[in-house]
């Protein structure tokens, strides 16, 4: 036999609780069943309320009375097309309904409201839906909670009498019977209401007190299975409208369903895991509104369970009670006057945390306990206060409480180490932590404001989430920018697949607006969405991406722009990652190109900027794999620049110098204003970079130049550029002829040797490896301790659009593979 729970969304509209007939009559085919229901979705809420206003002498209370009376009408009007059965269930509510008022009018009258009619209140919620219920299904049988489940008063509070109600459970049902029908028995039986033994009186079993009322009567009858129907498909890995990559988690052990539940999870109420567990009988959570879902079964063991983290479930709302003095330390029986004062006035404490040394004890109460929770500690210690020997209680809130559980943690070494390894990395700090010799339950406390990015990050970090996510902010839209905004759009199903990477580009910025999307923007319209959007500038853009505070996020640069650049210290001391393709800041003064390196070093972030030098090709990477593995740069000869390379490949008798330099432009080689490139600029960045990849300090200012351009044309704008740019027409030409007779090509080349930095136009014969460096390319060779006789060389593009954007992917890919 089965016992099956239903909540109130479950029960909470026509289309619900018709599906709890065609569920229950589809059971009862097989084996007979139990159901046990809540109060219709809302209406126990709304039976409180309004004996609030009753009490308060409000009238609105017959206007919220009516509501509730209507709503119960309307449902049996739809759902009940029998004319005889919907008669004869009307006359049943109606009376029920008729008691309910009387009631209310009473309390209305005199101003009282006791806890005894309170009960009494809520229990018709229960009472009418249980009635519709049993009106609905072919062949059910009502049977009335309140003759069965019965508590006594302990402590101020009503708790079950489990051997007086397992045997009236077992009697009322007649057990042996129910156990051998082999089909078509169907009981209903209200939820959540109950019976004092002692006066008789109305009780109820709290909040989530139907699901309790089920496991009683499923454990009492030996059911097989208790099933809980509610409007999800199960315990799901986290919080699905925080995560949107959790899903269902097919079996859970009774510890781990209870761990999850006492700490957020909401599925099921906490206490009703105990009758059944005790029994060994199996819970499976399953959903109303998608049936044909398995859901979560819940038994004693796992088979082949080899996940050491089932669930991550998190309090909001928390606030950390700290108790701390010298007195203390060694002093017997200073906690049971912590927790027995807290227990006398009934606040409930979710978490503890005890320093060794014993000088301090932090406790987890929920906000709206916090203040109450302060004065009675401060009340019971206060002698201790007085005198010094303790302080008085120390409240902190807006805090949230997160707990990864798991059964098979306690076989898993390091679990503990990477939860505050990742969490470290994210830039998220742990305020306390408890952890028990069991090792299900692993439960800290962390800032409010972090809990979003705390929950994502621990779930893509233990392998919970079926992709890993990266999450790119991509400032720049021009060549570079488009490109690679291109290329991620081109490769994302295909990363998804073979990769399990999921790269979400949740900003993207231009030189005048910004987007954001948490979830993801669409690569495919992102132009028109920036049209659309509101203007931003690098500080907007820094107050956007900060406020997001998203997990795994990487800045993207693929600008030129100092005041971008700019921006990298303060999102790397945020523990977001940085890739540039932009090379102020690596090239920078250098107290601030090694502060920026030592704090991503720091926060266990990345600092990424290969495609700074060279695009594509892995010049940056081969330098630090060569210091990394022991060995030392010696000299570096290169040529850096795929722009010039290309104007003096591009130069002849027929292709003037000035039609050089404006074709570098036109094909995207040069920087959009192609001063830059001429004036050595571009490469003595990229020298004074390697030289500090290498492992030397050095300024621009350091760097010895021989330019081939005259001063006075880099002064003034563009279009005087453009137009004095032909008078070196001539000049050029000339000393081409003069070079093409000795068999040289000009190549402008930056070293670094010992420390020491220079660029110059250097002539090369056919013998040296520069000489048939064609198109853009760049070229370099590294002499070091190991490749002293014959230097490593590293050729190919060095300049472009789809290579540059291509390294920087490459640079993103690199930390998604970390």
């Amino acid at each position: 036999m089965k016992v099956l729970k239903f909540g109130g969304t479950s029960v909470g509209s026509p289309e619900s609780i018709l599906s709890i007939k065609r569920i229950v009559e589809q059971e009862a085919q097989v084996a007979p069943v139990v159901v046990v229901v809540s109060a219709l979705g809302g209406v126990t809420d709304k039976l409180i309320a309004t004996s609030r206003l009753a009490v308060a002498g409000n009238e609105l209370w017959e206007a919220e009375f009516n509501a509730i009376a209507q709503r119960h009408h309307q449902m049996i009007d739809t759902v009940i097309t029998d004319t005889e059965r919907r008669q004869a269930v009307t006359l049943t509510v109606d009376a029920l309904l008729e008691q309910l008022q009387s009631i209310y009018r009473g309390v209305f009258l005199i101003h009282d409201l006791s806890e005894k009619t309170q009960a009494a209140i809520v229990s018709y919620g229960e009472r009418i839906s249980s009635n519709i219920v049993t009106a609905l299904i072919d062949g059910a049988v009502r049977m009335n909670a309140r003759d069965f489940i019965k508590t006594e008063r302990k402590n101020g509070k009503h708790s079950l009498d489990a051997e007086l109600t397992y045997r009236l459970v077992r009697e009322a049902f007649d057990a042996s019977n129910i156990k051998h029908q082999t089909s078509n028995a169907i009981y209903v039986v209200p939820g959540f209401i109950s019976h004092d033994r002692d006066t008789g009186q109305t009780t109820n079993l709290g909040r989530g007190g139907s699901d309790y009322t089920a496991s009683i009567i499923a454990a009492a009858l030996d059911a097989d299975v208790l099933e809980i129907w509610t409007d999800v498909d199960g315990f799901m890995t986290a919080d699905p409208r925080v995560i949107h990559t959790a899903y269902t988690i097919n079996e859970l052990s009774y510890v781990e369903a209870m761990e999850l539940c006492n700490f957020g999870a909401k599925v099921i109420y906490p206490p009703t895991i105990y009758p059944v567990c005790v029994k060994n009988i199996p819970i499976r959570v399953k959903n109303t509104f998608n049936p044909d879902h398995p859901g979560t079964l819940i038994k004693d063991k796992i088979e082949d369970d080899q996940k050491p983290i089932k669930g991550i479930s998190s309090i909001s709302g928390t606030t950390l009670i700290t108790v701390t003095g010298l007195s203390k330390v060694g002093v017997i029986g200073v906690n049971r006057r912590i927790f027995s004062a807290l227990a006398v006035n009934g606040i409930s404490v979710f978490m503890v945390s005890q320093a060794s040394s014993e000088n301090s004890t932090s406790i987890g109460v929920r906000d709206e306990d916090a203040e109450a929770a302060v004065k009675v500690l401060n009340g019971e210690f206060q002698k201790e206060i007085e005198t010094g020997a303790m302080f008085p209680m120390h409240a902190e809130n807006n805090l949230a409480t997160i707990a990864i559980v798991g059964e098979n943690m306690k076989h898993t070494p390091g679990i503990a180490g990477k939860l505050f390894g990742t969490l470290g990395r994210s830039g998220i700090s742990v305020i306390a932590c408890a952890q028990g010799a069991s090792e299900t339950n692993i439960s800290f406390v962390v800032d409010s404001k972090f809990l979003r990015k705390s929950l994502n990050v621990l779930h893509d970090s233990f392998f919970l989430s079926e992709y890993k996510v990266l999450n790119l902010f991509i400032c720049g839209v021009g060549t570079v920018g488009s490109k690679l905004i291109e290329q991620i759009r081109s490769q994302y199903e295909e990363l998804k697949e073979r990769s399990r990477l999921k790269l979400n580009v949740v900003g993207i910025a231009s030189s005048k607006n910004a987007i954001f999307s948490r979830d993801g923007l669409d690569l495919d319209n992102y132009r028109e969405l920036l049209r659309q959007s509101e203007p931003s500038s690098p500080e907007r853009l820094r107050e956007n991406i900060l406020s997001m505070n998203i997990f795994n996020s990487v800045f993207v640069d693929c600008t030129a722009s100092k005041d971008v650049a700019a921006l990298y210290q303060s999102f790397l001391e945020h523990n977001i990652s940085v890739v540039a393709a932009n090379k102020i800041a690596a090239s920078s003064d250098y107290e601030s190109y090694y502060k920026l390196k030592q704090t991503a070093l720091a926060r266990g972030v990345i600092f990424r900027f290969e495609t700074n030098v060279g695009a594509g090709l892995p010049i940056i990477g081969t330098i630090n794999d060569l210091r990394n593995s022991g060995d030392r740069i010696l000299k570096i000869e290169a040529v850096l620049s795929g722009t010039l390379n290309f104007i003096f490949n591009e130069l002849s008798a027929e292709v003037p110098f000035s039609e050089t330099v404006r074709r570098a432009k036109e094909q995207g080689y040069s920087e959009p204003d192609p001063r830059i490139d001429l004036s050595g600029t571009d490469v003595i960045r990229k020298l004074v970079i390697l030289t500090r990849e290498a492992g030397y300090r050095v300024e621009q200012a350091d760097v010895d130049k021989h330019l081939f351009v005259p001063d006075e044309y880099f002064t003034g704008t563009q279009d005087e550029f453009w137009n004095r740019l032909p008078q070196l027409d001539a000049d050029f030409e000339q000393r081409r002829k003069h070079l093409e007779a000795e068999g040289k090509r000009w190549r402008f080349v930056a070293t670094m040797e010992g420390g020491k930095t220079h660029v110059a136009l250097k002539a090369v014969d056919a013998t040296h490896p520069f000489y048939n460096l064609a198109g853009s390319n760049n070229i370099v060779l590294l002499t070091t301790e190991r490749y002293k006789e014959y230097p490593m060389q590293i050729q190919g593009y060095g300049a472009g659009a789809g290579v540059t954007a291509a390294g920087v992917f490459a640079n993103i890919m690199s930390i998604a593979n970390i």
